[in-house]
């Protein structure tokens, strides 16, 4: 497949502060690797080795040492990691850091769109989750129960995580958008016992009625026997006797300290679940030593967090980036910062307001987030005092060039380094990466996060290099989903069957001749227009980058001569002439950029595109809906259900 390489030129580097002073380097001169290109090499050749150095560095703490690192008896794709050792994850978020005598210290900081704030210290954690998971064997959760998370961005939504592995039981998180059939999916597919929700919550300054949505989901559920409500807005909502409890009742005003479950390393401590455009949610199983030993891997190296940062990703608990911020920077010493509503509401600096309040270090968001704020202008983030930033985070989506370089001037001031990273639900993190310690080219990653034997690969399996790739990985990973809840036919369809003994993700990847590696978007989205391969990320690029257009998201739709041919809809700015004058110069555009070969079939004005609650688009949505298709597939994950009339009225 032929590439348009991008430019690789370093739009960011690294100052001899930011080298000297970065985890991945200190851990590279205690293990006298002599850089970034060797620390790889090192990792291709010895995984298992390499993790047993790198742990150390962490400062995992376990109840007892593993007594082996990786064990392939079973296959690739059933790989177990630390066999025989004892690991609890919320041990490691939370009381290792009391008995180092950091009790005092910041560990989760909360504010809502409409200002309302919370902090608690790591001594005021232990103490609550400890009074949450009392609370939860009283009710009758025990080890291995499986009890959902249906909750907003609350701090008790991190607190019932953490009280849930305490006590060895599963946590089962799901998105707060999510409407009744698709929360019943989800917990009734993990067979769960319990549920922990809110009343209702608020958005844009609407009360959202969360229990009654629960209610709907749980009235084919006769499994659910308990539901545990914590008050977050007040409001009147039902009551079922002798299934509904109280969480503050629940919880009583006396904080014994509870120890936490001796759980095997391997243990299943959250089931996340994930879906594609067909098929039922695919639960991805993670174990205590997997997803919470992967999350503070990644942020260790790629996002240098330190004990003492403080870092806000805007995400929510039912997405992997939720528990990805509490399981990392609670493990690794950091405080969480949960910001709770709308970034541009009531106001456009809300989100920046509330980054500069809590002094937070660290940013993480997605893409098309930042296309919404960006609308806005620069003198929003300008407002405000974001000199405490010093890592900027993205995640989730394929980045277009302006939006990735406003995001680093506006809100990193030219400073902060935009750690780019991509991997998924199952991955438990990142595949790929960057890491401060380079120059950094706009949307490009530098490379595998260390310890994942990422490649790029032809139909066969053959590494390419200056083309477009399927991004693949050649070796078991900690974190690696131990396959789907109950029901591993369809685990290893998903990502072993197509080559040997080979993780085959699903997304399209180059790497160009400066090294630089680059994602075009999911291979299932990939357009095919007369055997030209196209990724939609490089049309959007090409549109957003005119004035005029706020977003974009280019569909395949069948063509009778090419097989494929290309629409894109497309978002206007306010104030912008959506005339015909405004669509030629959008086509234009696309085919200077492109080539006319390549030249989109129509452009089409919309006023919104379907997006999940973090932002990230659902180009899969915004096809079906355009081609009228009866079956949309799940539509659970979507935030902005009226985006579908607005595609329907396409001009």
């Amino acid at each position: 497949m032929e590439q348009r390489r991008p430019v690789s030129e370093p739009v960011w580097a690294p100052t001899a502060g930011y080298i000297a002073n970065a985890n991945i380097t200190k851990f590279m001169d205690a293990a006298a690797v002599g850089g970034l290109d060797d620390l790889w090499d090192w990792a291709r050749r010895d995984i298992a080795g390499f993790y047993d150095a790198l742990l150390p560095h962490i400062g995992l703490e376990w109840s007892a040492p593993y007594e082996r690192t990786l064990d392939l008896s079973r296959g690739k794709p059933f790989a177990t990691w630390f066999r025989g050792g004892a690991y609890n994850a919320c041990v490691n978020c939370v009381d290792k850091h009391v008995r180092a005598g950091r009790g005092g210290e910041l560990a989760l900081s909360w504010e809502d769109e409409e200002g309302r704030s919370r902090r608690h210290t790591f001594d005021e954690l232990l103490r609550d989750v400890c009074r949450a998971a009392g609370a939860l064997r009283r009710l009758g959760i025990g080890e291995g129960d499986r009890v959902g998370i249906y909750m907003p961005l609350v701090p008790e939504a991190a607190i019932a995580l953490l009280a849930i592995v305490r006590i060895g039981a599963v946590a089962v998180p799901a998105f707060s958008g999510y409407g009744a059939q698709a929360l019943s999916a989800r917990l009734g597919d993990a067979g769960a016992k319990a549920l922990i929700t809110v009343d209702g919550t608020r958005r844009r300054g609407r009360n959202v009625d969360m229990k009654q949505i629960a209610d709907a989901a749980l009235a084919e559920l006769p499994g659910i026997e308990k539901v545990v409500v914590y008050r977050r807005t007040g409001a009147s909502i039902a009551w079922k006797e002798g299934r509904d409890v109280d969480w503050s009742a629940a919880l009583g005003d006396e904080a014994p300290f509870l120890e936490a479950q001796r759980t095997d390393a391997n243990a299943p401590c959250m089931i996340l679940y994930t879906s594609g455009s067909t098929g039922k949610p695919k639960g991805a199983v993670h174990v205590h030593a997997g997803f919470p030993v992967k999350v503070q891997i990644d942020q260790y190296l790629c996002f240098d967090v330190k004990p003492g940062d403080r870092m806000l990703w805007y995400t929510d608990m039912g997405w992997m980036m939720g528990p990805f911020l509490i399981f990392g920077a609670l493990g690794l010493g950091a405080a969480a910062i949960l910001y709770d509503g709308i970034p541009d509401y009531p106001r456009p600096d809300r989100l920046w307001e509330s980054i500069a309040a809590q002094r937070a270090t660290h940013l993480g968001i997605a893409p098309t987030a930042i296309r919404s704020l960006m609308v806005h202008g620069d003198a929003q983030p300008a407002r405000h005092d974001l000199s405490a930033l010093r890592i900027l985070g993205s995640s989730g989506e394929t980045w277009n060039p302006e939006p990735y370089k406003w995001f680093g001037k506006a809100v990193g001031g030219g400073r902060a380094p935009i750690i780019n990273y991509s991997g998924g639900t199952e991955i438990s993190g990142g595949i790929l990466g960057c890491f401060p310690i380079r120059p950094l080219a706009a949307c490009a990653f530098h490379g595998p996060v260390p310890g994942m034997d990422a490649d790029v690969v032809d139909e066969r399996g053959l590494p390419v290099r200056g083309q477009v790739g399927e991004l693949v990985i050649r070796q078991p990973w900690p974190g690696m989903t131990n396959s789907f809840w109950r029901d591993d036919k369809r685990y290893l369809e998903a990502y072993w069957a197509r080559l040997k003994d080979t993780w085959v993700h699903g997304d399209w990847c180059s790497i160009d001749d400066a090294g630089y590696w680059y994602i075009h978007g999911r291979s299932d989205d990939t357009i095919n227009i007369a055997g030209k391969r196209v990724g939609p990320a490089e049309y959007e690029s090409a549109l957003v980058a005119h004035k005029a257009i706020k977003e974009a998201a280019a569909v395949a739709v069948p063509d009778a001569i090419k097989g494929e041919s290309v629409v894109c809809l497309v978002v206007a700015r306010s104030g912008s002439d959506v005339g015909e004058p405004l669509r030629s110069e959008l086509n234009r555009l696309v085919a200077a950029s492109l080539g006319k070969a390549l030249a989109p079939h129509a452009i089409k004005f919309v006023s919104d595109l379907p997006r999940t609650r973090n932002g990230k688009m659902m180009r899969r949505i915004a096809r079906a809906r355009y081609l009228k298709l009866e079956n949309l597939g799940d539509l659970s994950a979507l935030e902005n259900p009226d985006s579908l009339e607005a595609i329907d009225a396409a001009t």
